[in-house]
């Protein structure tokens, strides 16, 4: 059960990386119009669209990604905790 807990939690950290290159191609032209710029948009947009209709652009710069980035930081302490929770109770 552990090593389900562990991949979950990498799977997280890699989507956070992604999340991260993903705000970075804003400071790049034509970064998202690219096919990886595309591809990369099809996967976090989803993710990002909660935030951005809670949290409105501040002026020129947009806060939620950030936002965003805590909350699945969050998410993953929350999926290790429980997932440690879990390993402990079976054995």
């Amino acid at each position: 059960m552990y090593q389900i807990g562990s991949i979950v939690n990498e799977l997280i950290g890699i989507y956070r990386y992604v999340i991260i290159a993903y705000i970075l191609m804003s400071w790049f032209p034509s970064a998202r119009e690219s096919s990886v710029g595309q591809f990369i948009a099809r996967i976090v947009e989803p993710y990002l669209a909660p935030f951005r209709r809670i949290i409105p652009p501040l002026g020129m710069i947009d806060i939620s990604p950030i936002v965003a980035l805590f909350a699945l930081t969050f998410a993953q302490a929350g999926v290790q905790i429980v997932f440690r929770w879990i390993a402990q109770s079976v054995y």
